[in-house]
């Protein structure tokens, strides 16, 4: 079983902040990069998340609401539930497709990628063309 993921973005539905509602990840973020990887998920039928620095790793039918979390703010504590979450959530996919965009390519995210214990089943990618 495959799954892609990809880091969350600050741009947000700004109509969501502080309104309390809880939406999923495809409603929540704004990012060009992000909807794209979404929406070449949903038209290729992949299994698919978003790794958010506020809630781990976020699947498309959970809701969450309106968040701030900016990556550099993150404590090595938080960082610890979240490589957790990560790891545990994602314990069960045989194969790990993490898509960036290697310029921009946060450290939270390189140290994501670099500590967790699911190394072995994890492949870095940076083109939608590979989501497949």
């Amino acid at each position: 079983m495959r799954i892609s993921i990809t880091p969350c973005s600050a741009k947000k539905d700004a109509s969501l902040r502080n309104s309390g509602v809880r939406v999923t990840p495809d409603k929540l973020y704004t990012a060009t990069t992000t909807r794209r990887f979404i929406e070449k998920c949903k038209a290729t039928g992949v299994n698919w998340a978003i790794f958010s620095d506020q809630y781990g790793v976020w699947f498309p039918h959970v809701v969450h609401e309106w968040y701030e979390k900016d990556p550099d703010t993150v404590t090595d504590a938080e960082f610890r539930v979240l490589l957790r979450s990560f790891d545990d959530s994602l314990s069960n996919y045989d194969e790990i497709l993490f898509y960036h965009n290697p310029g921009r390519f946060h450290p939270l995210h390189r140290r994501l990628v670099k500590e967790t214990k699911l190394g072995g089943k994890l492949s870095l990618f940076s083109h939608l063309s590979e989501i497949r």
